[in-house]
């Protein structure tokens, strides 16, 4: 008889089997004796692992298609049924972007002190949390402990579950405004739709449509967007030499009496490259989220069954110490060239080849994945962190050599540290 209690303990008492086997060491240990592609285990199911910049290149762009099928990832699935104060910028870092993507779904922002705002981020924050930590990665590997065992998957469903109530309300309020002739926002563009295909028997325009894909969105469209800028400013915060040239810059480019916009990006070399430096540098999603093969595949002499789990690791991509010497150091001269001018690199794949395909795999959508969102978040990771260090001095309340950059979490995704800091108006 299966031992369900043994089985989770023995996951747990290592912190997390998941975490301990597609650890970067292991990895790259595992790509050194077995060649760049091999088959893991968890639980019971057959992985197939890519590794390094040639072989991921080959699956996600020269075989898109064919391993362009929803890799399995359980608890996914069931989700889807004041001035220069000392302060912590987590919360005003979420709620930026997730303003962004309310804008577009509900055709308003939220003031910050806003009740159903702040339960929003509440319930985002503790999600993504939750979907870091060890057991998450238990029950992605054992779906069968999600139905069964209690625990914190339990809180990430009621969670969602809350969330999409809230959605419901914004929805029937579409609906009683409507204006088939103006659209005013992704919610009215959705129910347009769905007027126009309401004879159809066979469309994917429905209400439980809707709710799943603006839930995805926006739980998608926050978190990516708001973890990097939060990492980006703690790796700022930490090197003083690379803020400073940063600053210089703005100055010189945009000056302190107006705001940035993206015509100024191709006048800013070094800032730019901070940017991707901080995508490339933070590594946000590891092995980035789960393909499948939709059908027999032969790829690199083996032949890959249809349906088989695929992890591409993104870390052997966006640490590659061939393209980027000296990986683990966070240096913008990764994507400079010996003038000082922009270098594109085709190892920058932060969120696989097609940025944020987060967004897709979220939104359940078939096809390559390419994301609907990567327009979107470049521009807010410019914009942002710009905007930020052109108007503030960055403090830390620690000695920079002291502050670690280390992520307290390294499953799903990375998580940095929490930290205080000063903004000082400049």
């Amino acid at each position: 008889m299966l031992d369900v209690k043994a089985i989770a303990n023995s996951f747990l008492c290592t912190e997390s089997k998941f975490d301990v086997v597609v650890g970067r060491l292991q990895m790259w240990t595992f790509s050194k004796v077995y060649g760049p592609v091999f088959t893991l285990y968890f639980g019971p199911k057959p992985t197939v692992v890519v590794h390094g910049y040639e072989a991921v290149k080959e699956a996600l762009d020269d075989l898109g298609e064919e391993f362009s099928g929803r890799g399995s990832f359980p608890i996914v699935e069931r989700m889807n049924n004041g001035l220069g104060s000392l302060c912590d910028p987590t919360f005003i870092l979420s709620c930026a972007p997730s303003n962004v993507i309310c804008s577009v779904i509900f055709h308003n922002r939220f003031d910050y002190k806003d009740e159903n705002f702040l339960n929003l981020m509440e319930k985002l924050n503790e999600n993504f949390k939750i979907l870091n930590s060890p057991w998450m990665q238990v029950c992605n590997a054992l779906p069968a402990f999600i139905d069964y065992l209690p625990g914190s998957h339990n809180k990430v469903i009621k969670n969602i579950t809350e969330i999409k109530s809230y959605i419901l309300g914004r929805v029937k309020e579409h609906q009683e405004t409507l204006d088939m002739d103006n659209p005013r926002d992704f919610i009215d563009c959705f129910l347009i739709k769905m007027e126009q295909e309401k004879h159809n028997p066979h469309s994917e325009f429905t209400i439980e449509s809707l709710l799943a894909t603006v839930t995805d969105v926006f739980v998608a469209g926050s978190e990516t967007t708001s973890t990097t800028l939060r990492y980006g400013l703690l790796l700022l915060l930490k090197h003083t030499e690379v803020t400073a040239k940063v600053q210089e810059e703005i100055d010189h480019v945009i000056g302190r009496h107006r705001s940035p916009c993206m015509q100024d990006r191709t006048h800013m070399p070094y800032t730019d490259a901070m940017v991707h430096e901080i995508q490339r540098y933070i590594n946000l999603i590891p092995n980035n989220v789960p393909h499948a093969a939709t059908c027999n595949v032969r790829f690199r002499n083996y032949v890959i069954p249809k349906g088989t789990d695929l992890v591409t690791s993104l870390t052997s991509v966006l640490h590659d110490d061939k393209e980027f010497p000296n990986p683990e150091v966070f240096d913008p001269g990764h994507f400079l060239d010996e003038n000082g001018n922009f270098k594109k690199s085709d190892y920058f794949m932060p969120f696989s080849i097609g940025e944020y395909s987060l967004f897709l795999f979220l939104l359940q959508v078939q096809g390559k994945r390419m994301c609907v969102g990567e327009a979107l978040a470049r521009m807010e990771l410019f914009l942002l962190l710009t905007t930020i260090v052109q108007n503030f001095n960055l403090k830390s309340f620690v000695d920079t050599k002291d502050i670690d950059t280390t992520p307290v979490a390294n499953t799903f995704g990375r998580v940095p540290p929490s930290y205080q800091l000063y903004f000082i108006p400049r």
